[in-house]
């Protein structure tokens, strides 16, 4: 349940983040051009928190509904305008600074990213290194060649310094049709060229397991079977198991890191259990019986020791991309425009059939993310935001009525024409938009509820 709860509150934190950047930048780009703002709302629905401030009497909400906001400006269409504040009704303004206002919210998501991501790269970009462990036998993998301890450094000429860097460029490179060339390093220090087809790894990365759907395990450190904490009137104290010891055999079975030894106890709950222990260069005989708990519809076994975690287990996998502040703004640009066309170019397969909407993430999959990320500490939540800032600002800009990029549409049509489109026209699109809207919430909810039930 505390699981639970911190998944949630970091996805409503994630959510007021990202929407109070988005309708700042409507909110502030129409008052730098002189609309009157009436209110700015954090979420829908009965408000929760209110405030009235500012000469302009700007009433800021904070609502009960967290899945959007938005900014209420003055506006002849709503509701009558006095004489001498019409020339600061949004309607009145021309169509230069209504486009300027309704673009601000998407471009303030990206300029948001911008800045997560040079962060980022400021403070250090930390990761796995792409060492290959083990290779699913029959798999496109072996076929192409991956051996266990190959380290890849580049994907189609892209250096790949960490796992996330990997998976990155060959997701966006299969979305071409060329082969992907990937330079590798084996365990001898002899460089490879390995080609992958890249026909298949679209599918391949399907509910994000790209990388076991292709058949290559990240390889990671052996965990030394070393007792860390022993709980007080726990199997594994009463047996006489100290902070320290590390496990040698169990039952004349070698036990070589801490999940071999993890494994054989939770399936054996009841069961004698004689261990042989390495004590300060001292090997010891005892004998423990682990408890049978109950759990998920399952029995398994647990004597209350934890693992002996060494503070440099981690230092030979690690990696850390880190740039300067100045070549960090170059990098963080590049970084934002090139994940905002993988966005596009992934909506645009999905539309043509060409890439599964099994890719699509809903609000399900966002909360979970959102927790997760959270959990690995604020440079990996800070990531997230970026991601999904990107993501909000694309698919605002999608000519779609309601969204903002369907405003723009429509403004794009009346500067064509030379007048503005009648009230009935922007009614009957308006409801086509929200039609549609709704569709891919309720597509990405499918989605979403299919991959938490496997």
């Amino acid at each position: 349940m505390d699981s639970l709860l911190f998944t949630l509150v970091s996805f409503i934190v994630a959510l007021a983040i990202l929407i109070a950047v988005h309708e700042f930048g409507h909110f502030w780009v129409a008052r730098k051009l002189g609309v009157k703002v009436l209110r700015f709302s954090i979420g829908f629905g009965r408000a929760l928190w209110r405030r009235t401030s500012g000469a302009d009497g700007t009433e800021y909400v904070i609502a009960a509904i967290p899945l959007g906001g938005y900014v209420k400006m003055l506006d002849e269409r709503e509701a009558p305008v006095e004489a001498e504040e019409q020339h600061r009704a949004f309607n009145r303004q021309s169509l230069g600074v209504r486009s300027a206002i309704v673009v601000a919210g998407p471009l303030f998501n990206f300029l948001f990213a911008i800045l997560a991501f040079w962060l980022i790269f400021v403070t250090g970009d930390t990761g796995l290194k792409p060492i290959v462990g083990e290779v699913e036998g029959g798999s496109i993998a072996e076929q192409v060649g991956f051996t266990q301890g190959d380290e890849i450094l580049a994907v189609a000429d892209q250096p790949t310094p960490t796992w996330e860097s990997v998976v990155y460029v060959m997701l966006s490179e299969a979305l071409d049709t060329t082969n992907l060339a990937v330079r590798v390093r084996s365990q001898t220090g002899v460089e490879h060229i390995y080609r992958v087809a890249s026909d298949g790894l679209s599918g391949l990365a399907e509910d994000g397991l790209l990388l076991q759907n292709l058949g290559l395990t990240p390889d990671r450190p052996t965990l030394p079977p070393v007792i860390g904490e022993v709980l007080d009137g726990e199997p594994a104290a009463l047996a006489g198991l100290k902070p320290g010891d590390r496990i040698v055999t169990v039952d004349g079975v070698d036990v070589v890191d801490w999940s071999d030894w993890v494994n054989y106890v939770r399936k054996r709950p009841g069961q004698n259990l004689d261990l042989e222990v390495d004590r300060n260069g001292d090997y010891i005989v005892l004998s423990v019986t682990p408890l049978m708990i109950e759990g998920d519809g399952e029995s398994y076994g647990r004597i209350g020791a934890s693992v002996d975690v060494p503070d440099d287990l981690m230092d030979d996998y690690r990696a850390v991309v880190r740039y300067g502040p100045i070549d960090a703004i170059g990098q963080s640009l590049y970084k934002t425009w090139d994940l905002s066309l993988l966005m596009l170019r992934m909506l645009g397969k999905m539309i043509i059939g060409e890439v599964s909407v099994k890719n699509l993430s809903g609000p399900i999959s966002i909360a979970d993310y959102a927790g997760k990320s959270a959990s690995y500490g604020i440079s990996y939540f800070l990531k997230f935001l970026a991601v999904v800032s990107v993501s909000l600002g694309v698919l605002n800009l999608l000519p779609i009525p309601v969204l903002d990029g369907g405003h723009l549409f429509f403004f794009l049509i009346e500067g064509i024409k030379g007048r503005p489109l009648s009230d009935r026209f922007m009614e009957q699109g308006q409801k086509i938009g929200l039609l549609i809207l709704l569709a891919i919430m309720s597509l990405a909810f499918y989605v979403d509820i299919n991959r938490f039930l496997g």
